[in-house]
């Protein structure tokens, strides 16, 4: 922690860069400049040690045992909890804070558990076109087993939602389920006015925060939701720990996700009884170490300031736009809202027409790490009329060296093909 530096809405992303062992590696005998953390971020040495000194002095499962190490066990993961729910500002951590796998389970778990308990045929479901295949697959499996019916807010020639007609879209809705920030565009909607629409016309409302809550303040009760859903490993902690927040009084009516182990206060040979929230939805072993890990990582974060890190991303994504926009004219489209106040920093590109696999592993070659495909936003893509983008993403770790690295790895394999 001696090697962050923040004041105000300022970092220092070269200090930063010293707390994160992987990002001192060479490619190729080039520095490495990662630029996917929208995919997955890097660990910053304390989340590493976090987990590391778990399994070296306190491994035991959680909520079985009653010797000493099981339960300072459960100390650290309960805690892990409280930390996830004071950074959302949660209004009951202790209850409405479940740890999944990853935000995919997340989203699942709420259409699996509260969309059987509460969807019948006809009911509707109002999502949007930007949306990942995490919150898409699950409604659209429902629909097919249900008959629910799925409305979509479109996309304007801004890259942002076409928000014409909102009213009459979530009229009769009983939810409308939205993400934060595209993993594509890094559009940022005006989720909390949509929320007091859709709660106006009844709907319950989730947001999908992959991609927004490693990056900016949240706070699930500004932004007017009743579930928010995101993943660990987009903001510096493991793989293998996502986060589910919802409202007490829903999560309490739902039906548990999944059986077994843990989340079950009585079982009998002719039914059972399911144990109180959270622990109903957290069958089997949880994710010890990763929750250690990601309150590590939270503390960290919470340290430098995310506002500062909100500042810093849109200082960042300006100086990439200004840059690739001068540098290469109309060679390189950049797909996403022009301005930085209503989007991440997210930067999707075609350049001329190289494709975005063969234009990534070339930059590989410079040291530069970028995402090809279509970012499991398939139906985004045939909206772009392309198949697949390559994407750069920043976090508090790059700078503007990292975007000029960037851009001097484009103009190379621009030579390289023609």
């Amino acid at each position: 922690m001696e090697t962050l530096s923040a004041s105000g809405t300022s970092i220092d992303p070269v200090a930063i860069r010293a707390d994160f062992p992987i990002l001192a590696r060479e490619v190729g005998g080039r520095r490495l400049v990662y630029l996917d953390s929208a995919a997955s971020s890097q660990h910053p040495r304390m989340v590493l040690d976090a987990m590391d000194n778990y399994y070296e002095t306190t491994h035991a499962n959680v909520h079985r045992g009653v010797y000493a190490m099981a339960e300072e066990a459960d100390r650290l993961y309960e805690n892990a909890r409280t930390s996830v729910g004071r950074f959302i500002h949660a209004p009951d951590p202790a209850r409405e804070v479940l740890f999944t796998k990853n935000a995919t389970e997340s989203l699942n778990l709420v259409a699996y558990s509260w969309g059987r308990h509460n969807l019948q045929r006809g009911d509707i479901v109002v999502l949007s076109e930007m949306e990942h295949h995490a919150n898409l697959v699950p409604w659209l499996a429902l629909a097919e087993e249900r008959g629910i019916q799925l409305r979509f807010l479109g996309i304007d020639d801004a890259y942002r939602l076409d928000l014409t007609g909102i009213e009459d879209i979530v009229a009769g809705a009983k939810i409308v389920s939205l993400t934060l920030m595209s993993n594509v565009l890094g559009t940022m909607p005006p989720f909390a006015d949509i929320a007091r629409l859709a709660h106006a016309a009844g709907a319950v409302v989730m947001a999908d925060g992959a991609q927004f809550v490693p990056h900016l303040p949240t706070d699930v009760g500004a932004l007017g939701c009743d579930f928010l859903a995101f993943s660990g490993h987009k903001m510096l902690g493991p793989t293998g720990i996502g986060v589910l927040w919802g409202r007490r009084d829903l999560l309490e009516d739902m039906p548990p996700f999944l059986g077994g182990g843990g989340m079950i206060r009585d079982v009998r040979l002719d039914g059972f009884v399911p144990s109180e929230l959270p622990w109903k939805f957290e069958a089997g072993t949880p994710p010890i170490a990763e929750a250690i890990g990601l309150a590590a990582a939270l503390e960290y974060l919470e340290a430098i300031g995310m506002e500062a890190i909100g500042a810093h991303q849109r200082s960042l994504t300006s100086y990439a736009q200004q840059l690739l926009n001068d540098r290469f004219g109309g060679d390189l489209k950049i797909m996403g809202p022009a301005g930085v106040d209503d989007r991440g920093g997210v930067l999707s590109i075609a350049y001329r027409d190289i494709h975005p696999h063969d234009l990534a592993q070339v930059l590989d070659q410079s040291g530069v790490c970028i995402r090809a495909g279509h970012h499991c936003a398939k139906p985004l893509m045939r909206h772009l009329g392309v198949t697949a983008t390559a994407r750069a993403s920043f976090y508090l770790y790059n700078d503007e060296s990292d975007v000029d690295a960037l851009a001097d790895a484009l103009a190379e394999a621009g030579n390289l093909f023609w």
